[in-house]
């Protein structure tokens, strides 16, 4: 079964093709980071206009490079949020007309469940019960996934989420956006027990595995003022100082996501660790995670950094076991901006979806 994708929650316009939701045929990217990286993050407003310019080209070029057309395509799975509503938007509408010349059923996604089905295409079919971290610019949650396609919410940011906590102390010491990836590439050089900065500690007993990442950025603001750091005129020399701040934030940043997680592996007794999204790509987290999954003796699932980042195969993946039931969207689906992936089951699903065209 062969299943379009199409993703563009936010600044990433995407389309792929997927088999069976395992092989990945095509898998195309157009990324608006250096339209934004002026602006220190995502415009909306421009986001959606740049959606609307690439996304025609974007899906004829994951159709070409599988070798299909769309009459070989057997569904369409799209984003439907949450995210950017503009953005989702394009995305959505696209899909409909697509779908809708072709006579193709198509289904809408939420792109978190997206970014936990990113494991698919490079390993096995995860044991259950499962605990899934999921972190981005946007989202920083923790679920606990009895069974395939069923969630439930065990944690979650209060605050910033962690991505977003990266790109503004980015910003603040002049690094620029996005600010995950430099201040991993600095904190390699660094000592990150030179700042000992403060963790979080949720005292609510009922919501002790949720993440605060506010006060973290609020520490690393107070010290910059009170040392007097200057922001960084040359991104590519910065000072040791500097240096030792991102090993210090990332570390701190880092050892709150996996205190949430063993705290939850602790409860929960999972048989398989997922971690997923953009921040999946941090060299220090993906490590911490790895390490702690081998002191519990449970295997760990982190995908290549192409499926953490948003894509257009993960939202195929997603798709593909709705459309192989039979499901489809109705045409009056809309965006779902503010959509949680919280106790979502198949039954849920199929009582709120319509059947094939």
């Amino acid at each position: 079964m062969l299943i379009l994708g199409i993703e563009s929650s936010c600044d990433e316009t995407a389309a792929a093709v997927v088999a069976n939701g395992t092989v990945v045929r095509s898998n195309v990217i157009a990324s608006q980071v250096a339209t934004h990286r002026r602006y220190g993050g995502v415009v909306p407003e421009i986001a959606s206009r740049e959606h609307l310019e690439k996304i025609d080209e974007v899906v004829t070029e994951a159709l070409a490079l599988a070798g299909v057309t769309i009459s070989e395509i057997d569904g369409i799975a799209v984003t439907q949020g949450p995210g950017l509503v503009g953005s989702l938007l394009v995305g959505i509408n696209y899909a409909k007309g697509l779908a809708f010349a072709a006579g193709k059923p198509f289904v809408g996604v939420n792109h978190i469940e997206g970014h936990v089905c990113s494991v698919a295409f490079e390993f096995p079919p995860p044991e259950y019960p499962a605990l899934a971290l999921v972190v981005s610019g946007g989202h920083t949650n923790l679920f606990l996934i009895p069974e395939p396609e069923r969630y439930k919410l065990v944690g979650r940011t209060r605050d910033d989420a962690a991505g977003e906590a990266f790109d503004k102390v980015s910003k603040l010491i002049g690094l620029g956006y996005p600010g995950g990836p430099v201040i991993d590439r600095l904190a390699a050089q660094g000592d990150r027990r030179a700042i000992i900065f403060p963790l979080a500690e949720i005292k609510d007993p009922e919501h002790s595995l949720d993440f605060s990442f506010s006060g973290l950025k609020t520490a690393v603001l107070r010290h910059v003022r009170e040392c007097g750091i200057p922001p960084v005129a040359d991104p590519a020399n910065p000072s040791g100082e500097i240096v030792d701040l991102c090993a210090s934030f990332q570390n701190a940043a880092v050892r709150a996501l996996v205190r949430s997680l063993r705290k939850a592996a602790e409860i929960h007794h999972p048989r398989t660790i997922l971690l997923a999204g953009g921040v999946a790509c941090n060299s220090e987290l993906r490590a911490g995670v790895r390490e702690l999954a081998a002191r519990l003796a449970v295997p760990v699932f982190i995908p290549s950094p192409i499926y953490t980042t948003d894509n257009a195969a993960m939202i195929a993946a997603a798709g593909y076991p709705k459309l192989l039931r039979g499901e489809c969207s109705p045409w009056d689906m809309s965006a779902e901006v503010s959509w949680r992936l919280q106790n979502v089951d198949v039954e849920t699903v199929r009582k709120k979806a319509r059947y094939r065209l």
